[in-house]
């Protein structure tokens, strides 16, 4: 049996905001624009039915301490403090059903849903304010179901969560028919139901035991509890809102607000419309349920689900100065702010759900992120022409960074925080090229025309400066290095994955880019700029077939005599494929590719002892998004069966109590996660459903 001990993220769309829960202890919470969970207490209970006063919660939280020593510093007022009296119910005693939009535990007579339905979010251009208005109001729905209909006597229900804002004190709701517990004004869980009411505390037991209800608003404490009381021998359902918040300014660099400010004014509007659409959302979250696990193994369902609730968490959608929007996807515990390298990954699910929002990130790299360089061979001081390439990421923790440099890259360096000079150019030119042909959207691509010569230009003279040496592969390094080297997005990773120059995963990726832009200059009727693009790719597919080795697999990185064999090297398939390109016309680079996977995929070489994908032959770090790309190429374009094993071992990579705290993790080292923790790339897992 799988272990029902991870967090999970539980957010609206595009408010950089999670309900975190799952995880033993005060693990979760209510967290806003945080790198990882609140840490929070958070509090779902039940009065036990053969003692009074005492009660079973979810273990979302450790015992309360009475603090009230900080004031009566001698002691003279003990009869302030109150005992314990909350337990948690045992792991063994609940059971929890996770799915994509509905997360659910079940304990005793008390069951707790959260329900976090992922709208299409509607083009802001198109001027359908009510659905955007739905889509990203910053709140989540909750229910708490009890059943006391075996009770002889009634029985208090309470809800609630201890703020860990350093700024703002826990306060009562009270207005717009609202009874509920905030912090500030970021914050807040509220409902409309009858009989509900709140308090302020240390501890929750000053609230539903109080002595004193007149004492219950204890402003001082950290702790904000609802509670009402359920008759002996009725079943109850309460729902509650969970709202989020900011009020002003959000970023810095660009100046913005979340756009959700031009629906909305307070949280306690975001909370009256969050319980409003009660019954909508419900029914939006079973249909998606369906719909993210439609087809899928047990095992994929998990995982997708898993990372489609990441993605989400790390989503903002914000308004600049002038009123356009701005769609920003945050890279996990780093809250790096529209990464490149994860742009192209979730492509695939932003193309599916929102595909506006990848034209708008592709849209502010060349306004604000692109950037000319020169380039180098290794070794040699001369500079060569480069020309166009774009920034690793757009800043961090909603600070934009300056136009034409990111918040990573730094030079001098030949692993972790250098360029991913050309890694970017490719990834720009790929996102572009296949958001122009999958969407059909003419008139944008077009007005990139300009912009996708500049790149194809700079992929040239970065194979090499002199066209009669070109073997359409990346063999120079941009001078923003100062004397270090290019890395990829595999950048804490060895050579094999980590080193540009001459890769074999940046080989088969920039040849998908030589093909798609081909592709697009044709359609555009830029016949000169086709061919020299389609040429490039011949190249680029004579040089990795000469690269094959007797036993049919290819080095890491061409013409270095590296070792190491990848699995990533399959990767550029999956562009070409996903618009429908017909991949026989290249089969014997595809049927190379095969074999090379076939070879390599195997226990000691590019597999785990568990059976887990290993993307290298020499390192043990390894990406599940990428694995879930890889897995998805492997299966629809190369004919390989599902790997049920491999999928067991990486749900129970995701569910090592190591790990399991973070939500969904990318980077595992060995099966630990390493890295790129509370992570939203894993909705490559999207292509596992196409």
């Amino acid at each position: 049996m799988k272990s029902i001990q991870f967090n999970a993220h539980h957010s609206p769309v595009g408010a950089f905001a999670s309900l975190t829960l799952g995880f033993p202890g005060a693990k979760g919470g209510l967290g806003h624009e945080l790198k990882g969970p609140a840490d929070e207490p958070f509090y779902v209970g039940l009065e036990e039915i053969d003692r009074e006063g005492y009660y079973q919660a979810l273990p979302f939280f450790e015992a309360s301490d009475d603090k009230s020593a900080d004031y009566d510093v001698e002691g003279h007022n003990a009869e302030f403090s109150y005992p314990n009296r909350i337990s948690h119910f045992s792991w063994e005693s609940i059971t929890r059903q996770f799915a994509a939009c509905t997360d659910e535990w079940s304990a005793g007579d008390l069951k707790f849903r959260v329900i976090t339905p992922y709208p299409t979010v509607p083009d802001p251009g198109l001027g359908d304010a009510e659905a955007l208005k739905n889509a990203v109001c910053p709140g989540v729905l909750l229910e708490v179901e009890v059943d006391n209909s075996s009770s002889q006597r009634a029985r208090k229900v309470f809800l609630g969560y201890a703020g860990s804002d350093r700024y703002d004190g826990v306060r009562v709701i009270g207005q717009d028919g609202l009874i509920g517990v905030g912090q500030g004004v970021a914050t807040a869980i509220a409902t409309k139901e009858p009989g509900f009411k709140a308090g302020v505390a240390w501890q929750p037991e000053m609230v539903v035991n109080s002595r004193q209800p007149d004492n219950e608003p204890f402003l001082i404490g950290s702790t904000g509890i609802l509670w009402t009381t359920v008759p002996a021998g009725e079943k109850r359902t309460f729902r509650f809102a969970v709202g989020f918040f900011r009020e002003g300014t959000a970023t810095t660099g660009i100046k913005t607000r979340y756009y959700y400010r031009r629906f909305f004014n307070s949280i306690e509007e975001v909370l009256n419309h969050t319980l409003s659409r009660a019954d909508q959302l419900i029914a939006e979250a079973k249909i998606q349920d369906a719909s993210f696990a439609n087809g899928l193994t047990e095992d994929r369902a998990f995982m997708h689900a898993h990372a489609v609730r990441s993605y989400y968490g790390a989503t903002e959608l914000l308004e600049r100065e002038d009123g356009t929007p701005l769609w920003v996807v945050n890279e996990g515990e780093y809250r790096m702010m529209n990464t490149l390298d994860l742009t192209i990954d979730q492509l695939f699910f932003e193309l599916k759900m929102n595909p506006w929002t990848v034209r708008n990130e592709l849209d502010l790299f060349v306004e604000r992120y692109a950037y000319e360089d020169t380039i180098q061979f290794p070794g040699d001081d001369t500079k060569h022409p480069g020309g166009l390439s774009f920034s690793h990421d757009m800043g961090v923790s909603n600070n934009f960074s300056s136009p034409g440099n990111s918040s990573y890259e730094q030079g001098g360096l030949k692993g972790c925080f250098s360029y991913m000079t050309a890694e970017q150019l490719l990834n720009w030119s790929i996102c572009s090229s296949v958001y122009g042909l999958k969407t059909a959207d003419h008139s944008w691509i077009k007005g990139k025309q300009e912009t996708l010569k500049a790149c194809l230009a700079s992929m040239l003279n970065r194979d090499n400066p002199n066209p009669a040496e070109r073997n359409g592969v990346i063999s120079l390094d941009s001078s923003r290095c100062f004397g270090g080297a290019e890395i990829t997005t595999y950048d804490s990773l060895d050579v094999s994955l980590g080193q540009a120059r001459n890769n074999l995963y940046l080989a088969v990726k920039g040849w998908a880019a030589y093909k798609l832009i081909a592709k697009v200059f044709a359609d555009l009727g830029l016949t000169q700029e086709s061919q020299t693009a389609n040429a490039q790719a011949k190249k680029a597919e004579a040089t990795i077939l000469a690269a094959v080795e007797p036993d049919g697999t290819m080095p890491a990185i061409i013409g270095e005599g590296v070792p190491a064999r990848l699995i990533p090297a399959i990767e550029g398939l999956v562009y070409l494929d996903y618009i429908g390109f017909d991949l026989s016309e290249s089969k014997p680079l595809v049927e190379a590719l095969k074999t090379h996977l076939e070879t390599v995929l195997k226990k000691g070489v590019c597999k785990f002892e568990d059976g887990g994908w290993k993307l290298s032959s020499t390192s043990d770090n390894s990406w599940l998004s990428k694995i879930y790309l890889c897995q998805a190429i492997a299966e629809k374009i190369l004919g390989f069966a599902p790997d049920h094993e491999a999928d067991k071992a990486h749900v129970a990579w995701l569910l090592d109590p190591a790990n399991a705290y973070f939500a969904w993790s990318d980077q595992m080292l060995a099966g630990k996660a390493c890295g790129s923790r509370y992570y939203p790339r894993g909705v490559t897992s999207t292509l596992w459903l196409d």
